[in-house]
């Protein structure tokens, strides 16, 4: 186990089963996963191809290659009902979807996995019987309807669209579920989308290299361990209805993330520029605070411990280089 997953651990007496984890390739699948093994919770990570490296920067190479893991579709619905029969699935946490610029690239094929997919993922948990899901919506649904203060995007339109799905799934068949939107998540393992800069940052400071930050201004901070430990603090106990939480972590300027990381690397060469990023940097905690019991990180420890972790994996050869 490694020192990033510690603060995170779960009793797996709250579990009744394997767990599903959808988007396990991904950033805060890679921490789900990671933080359920350790925890000594079965779980099966899915995605669409077998690309272990961002669990192995969590979690370690070992622990990684020791994973369950099942390439799989979400938009296959007889698969995906497959894989859940194959292994006694009794919850699922959902992070399959393709973000704003592949949204944006390939409109029909964000709508397919985005929405399509999680009304599979609602359609086979109506089906097997499984009453612990969650599922990521996104800041970006406050951008929706258009017009608003905040940028409206297809991604922000499918996750509107998956939420109210959800609700119907409630209403007609009592199909429950717990939709987070996380804010701007940080961390190992946080590499793709512009809301992934600051941490690309961290890694060109490793590297010696220098790095603009093309937004400036407040923004929340939201850990990655801390965000899966929100996802899976929701799967924990049977759900009781469709719920929608914003997940905001802390509330900083990137300036001031900047001045934490100099502190760590005085010869850091990061510049700030541009507009405050397009999407409310201090959304409400307490709603999801009050309803799921799950660690709090502060920024400053967060970057830091990202910091030093990056420094171990860059050392170790295990970071792949910015490019």
């Amino acid at each position: 186990m490694t020192a990033l997953i510690q603060p995170f651990l779960v009793d797996p007496i709250m579990f009744d089963g394997p767990v599903l984890v959808t988007g396990a390739g991904g950033c805060l699948g890679a921490w789900t996963v990671a933080i359920l093994q350790a925890s000594g919770v079965p779980v099966v990570a899915a995605d669409l191809r077998e690309d272990r490296y961002r669990a192995e920067l969590v979690m370690g190479r070992e622990a990684a290659a020791a994973l369950t893991w099942e390439t799989s579709n979400v938009t296959d619905f007889r698969a995906l009902t497959q894989l859940v029969e194959k292994h006694d699935i009794r919850a699922i946490v959902h992070y399959a979807g393709l973000q704003v610029p592949f949204c944006a690239a390939d409109p029909a094929l964000g709508a397919r996995v985005n929405v399509e997919g999680t009304i599979n993922i609602l359609q086979v948990a109506r089906d097997k019987g499984i009453r612990r899901t969650a599922y990521a919506s996104s800041v970006a649904a406050h951008g929706m309807p258009p017009g608003g203060q905040y940028k409206a995007t297809l991604y922000g339109a499918y996750k509107v669209a998956n939420e109210q799905t959800a609700y119907v799934y409630w209403q007609d068949w009592h199909v429950p579920s717990v939709c987070i939107r996380p804010n701007v998540v940080y961390g190992v393992a946080r590499d793709q989308g512009i809301s992934a800069k600051f941490t690309l940052a961290l890694q060109a400071v490793i590297e010696g290299k220098a790095y603009d930050i093309p937004y400036s201004g407040r923004l929340s901070w939201l850990h990655a361990g801390e965000a899966a430990a929100a996802f899976i603090a929701a799967v924990s106990q049977e759900g009781d209805g469709a719920y929608v939480f914003d997940l905001n972590g802390g509330c900083e300027t990137v300036e001031h993330g900047v001045e934490i990381l100099r502190e760590c690397a005085p010869d850091a060469q990061i510049t700030v520029s541009g507009a405050p990023f397009p999407f409310p940097p201090d959304m409400d905690d307490g709603p999801i605070r009050a309803h799921l019991d799950f660690p709090s990180i502060p920024v400053d420890l967060g970057i830091r411990s990202t910091f030093d972790a990056f420094v171990d994996l860059h050392k170790s050869g295990r970071l792949r280089p910015l490019t």
